[in-house]
């Protein structure tokens, strides 16, 4: 195989792959991808998920909250008043404009897993429902990344697997 024949193959490899490597969840206009959430140390009562929302209709569309097995689900909102970081809970839900992508990103929107009854640990999965109005419910799977985490970890090797030429 020479390697103009080997750079094709790795494409159309690449290609096949995406799209089981980009998990998407979908309610109504609303699209919710880059899920994950932050492993929590032993003993927290809380944890962090983060996400992107894409609202592909006409209409406004509100995060109002949701449920999981494992814990309550908040929306909640940092951000510095005065130079002093401040987090509150956002008891109206978040809105998403027509033809707007939010991201819940961590240093701002983010959902709040409170009460939990255990540990989120690095490698699970944890699923929750996420409400939104008036698009509806859709389950949400979050990979868990480890404790302190800035974002999801990308898939060893990148998407060609680390293949080599």
């Amino acid at each position: 195989m020479n390697r103009l024949q080997a750079l094709a193959l790795a494409l159309a490899l690449a290609g096949a792959a995406a799209p089981a490597l980009a998990q998407e969840f979908k309610a109504g206009d609303i699209t919710v991808d880059k899920a994950w959430a932050r492993a929590t140390p032993k003993g927290a009562e809380v944890g962090a998920a983060y996400f992107v929302i894409h609202n592909n209709g006409a209409t406004p569309e509100r995060l109002t909250g949701g449920s999981a097995d494992f814990a309550t689900v908040e929306i909640h909102e940092m951000k510095t008043d005065s130079g002093v970081m401040k987090m509150a809970e956002l008891k109206n839900g978040l809105n998403i404009p027509a033809h707007a992508t939010i991201r819940l990103a961590p240093g701002g929107y983010h959902v709040m897993f409170t009460h939990l009854t255990k540990p989120l640990a690095k490698g699970d999965k944890v699923k929750a429902t996420l409400t939104f109005d008036p698009a509806g419910s859709v389950e949400v799977e979050f990979p868990v990344e480890e404790v302190g985490a800035s974002g999801p970890m990308p898939t060893k090797g990148g998407a060609m697997g680390g293949m080599k030429m």
